[in-house]
């Protein structure tokens, strides 16, 4: 597996146990739908939560979060649309950006941004 994967891999497992820690379900992870992939899909009060994990191992070009474009948002959003049909989910959604960056092998810092969108 390629460094960029693994540490992809590595951030979406951080990512999953910050939000169990915060007392979040996690109802999948890496859930696809056509070419469209859900990082974590969790949940929190009835409300569903589509999390899109992004990890880096610096901002030298930029905060993680700055690479979710519209297009994939625009996925997230189709993704998210199939997800709460099969479900026949009825409450309420809320589109999260996990952001993790490594300032070395074993330290990192999280940001968590609730309803960092809302597709059109």
């Amino acid at each position: 597996m390629a460094a960029h994967n693994e540490l992809g891999r590595r951030g979406e497992t951080i990512a999953k146990d910050y939000l169990v820690n915060l007392g979040y379900g996690i109802l999948n992870m890496n859930w696809k739908y056509g070419r469209s992939e859900v990082d974590v899909i969790a949940n929190q009060d009835g409300k569903l939560i589509f999390v899109e994990v992004k990890t880096r191992s610096s901002t030298d070009y930029g905060e993680p979060e700055d690479f979710v474009c519209s297009k994939k948002e625009k996925q997230l959003e189709w993704a998210s649309a199939a997800y709460i049909e099969q479900r026949n989910h009825q409450g309420e959604i809320r589109f999260d950006i996990i952001a993790i960056v490594f300032e070395n092998k074993d330290l990192y810092k999280i940001n968590h941004i609730e309803d960092a969108f809302w597709p059109s």
